[in-house]
């Protein structure tokens, strides 16, 4: 056992896309995974929806895994393994949702099995969670697709009560999303709407379409260290130490510490810069 400095440097991003059928889920998912490697050849889908995925052969040459029933967690391992050997980068999961409501899925070995219902999911559980444990510590980026209960509610349109086909509750096991890194929700227009974002990338933002560029971006993110300590010290002027200062959320006396003394490091080589700042009352401060 040992400590080390919290640092985030080329991780995998762990994320899901869920909505209603239509909403674009595994058409968002190939176009975000092209962003994430820029290979068409380093991308897998695991495809439980018949084949669906070749439909989007046009995009580029990505590997499919068709996995037929039964749906059982174990075979969705196997087929993560095969893909992980192969050197895939971006593994994609479409759909989670078999897992759990699919022919030899959870629900179904657990309504097969005989005996008493608590005792039963105490055996079922530990079998979802290997799973859930497999793509959350898989060396390739995953995106999951998880269908989404449908419902339809009434909407305007040209003075005109129309019904519109909305997403519901994500047909999977009940906190699934507190594992993924981001979690985006479609709608049947293909809109994005992150409803949960550890990266903070989209968090607040308006509603955006998947993009290659949406992969960039989350890439971008990973391969970005975080170690303050580290970002400090790269800083070469004082206008670049401030910009640092100003984007990060200063909260303990010891990173705060790290700044002054950098600041006054960099006093010392960039006296002019130092009398420049004061002139332009730049904004901000550097001292404790």
């Amino acid at each position: 056992m040992y400590l080390h400095t919290a640092s985030r440097k080329n991780v995998k991003i762990k994320m899901a896309l869920q909505g209603p059928a239509g909403s674009g889920k595994t058409t968002g998912a190939l176009l975000i995974a092209f962003g994430l490697c820029g290979d068409w050849s380093k991308i897998a889908v695991i495809d439980t929806e018949n084949k669906s995925s070749e439909l989007y052969a046009h995009f580029g040459k990505f590997q499919v895994l068709d996995l037929s029933k039964p749906f059982s967690p174990e075979r969705y391992i196997e087929a993560i393994q095969v893909c992980e050997k192969k050197g895939i980068e971006v593994i994609i999961i479409d759909s989670i949702s078999h897992e759990w409501e699919g022919i030899g899925g959870i629900l179904e070995l657990h309504s097969n099995m005989t005996g008493n219902s608590y005792t039963n999911w105490a055996k079922l559980t530990p079998r979802h969670n290997s799973f859930v444990q497999h793509f959350l510590q898989s060396p390739a980026h995953v995106i999951g697709t998880i269908r989404s209960k449908q419902e339809y509610v009434l909407s305007e349109k040209n003075g005109k009560q129309v019904p519109e086909k909305v997403g519901m509750k994500g047909v999977t096991r009940d906190g699934m999303d507190y594992d993924f890194t981001l979690v985006f929700e479609l709608d049947i227009k293909n809109n994005m709407n992150t409803t949960k974002d550890r990266t903070t990338l989209f968090m607040g933002k308006p509603e955006c379409k998947a993009s290659p560029e949406i992969g960039k971006m989350i890439l971008e993110w990973c391969n970005k260290g975080t170690n303050i300590n580290e970002r400090i010290n790269e800083c070469k002027s004082l206008t670049e130490l401030l910009l640092l200062y100003n984007e990060t959320l200063v909260s303990d006396d010891a990173t705060l510490l790290l700044f002054s003394n950098k600041r006054v490091e960099l006093e010392k080589k960039f006296p002019k810069e130092l009398l420049n700042n004061h002139q332009n009352k730049s904004n901000g401060t550097l001292t404790k």
